[in-house]
């Protein structure tokens, strides 16, 4: 079996026909402040971005990969690694899963095949995730993948309406 992959799913690169299933995700506002983002992406920069995925890990920082089910031939959603740092063998962390098919344990596998992969593939020493604290699903699937909180950014993310939500900092140590 492939190391980016279980019995139920299996982790990939970007590909052009993702466009639609990353535009959609992208452009979803009611993420775009965990996202760090708050403008909408044209089809035309994310076929920009999925080209621009041939480039290595160690060039661009960052790697996202789709998340599909194996059995259905479905892609679910993506998890991302950025703030690559080669050096100090770390990255953060960041999941989606599609709302229907939340709750039904794709995302701890998803880290759980992720977290070997950068163990063994990229040899990471540190994962990390920042999560606000009324996420109490994605704060669940940490704890459950054994990261640990490490600390709290005080009104870290300012949210619509000019509101400020504070931040775990969870961790994962090889």
């Amino acid at each position: 079996m492939n190391i980016l992959e279980n019995d139920k799913i299996k982790l990939r690169a970007p590909e052009p026909e993702d466009i639609d299933t990353i535009y959609n995700l992208e452009n979803n506002s009611n993420f775009w402040d965990i996202a760090d983002s708050n403008e909408p992406l044209s089809k035309y920069l994310i076929k920009s971005y999925i080209a621009y995925a041939n480039k290595t890990i160690y060039e661009k920082k960052q790697q996202r990969l789709m998340i599909d089910l194996k059995e259905e031939k479905k892609t679910i959603g993506c998890i991302d690694l950025y703030n690559f740092e080669p050096i100090h063998q770390r990255a953060g962390v960041g999941i989606f899963i599609d709302e229907m098919y939340q709750k039904k344990g794709f995302a701890f596998s998803t880290l759980t095949i992720l977290k070997n992969y950068v163990k063994n593939y990229l040899h990471l020493h540190q994962l990390y995730s920042y999560i606000p604290t009324d996420n109490e699903a994605s704060i669940r699937l940490f704890k459950k993948a054994n990261f640990q909180e490490v600390g709290i950014l005080k009104e870290w993310i300012k949210t619509y309406g000019n509101q400020y939500k504070d931040v775990f900092i969870f961790a994962f140590l090889f």
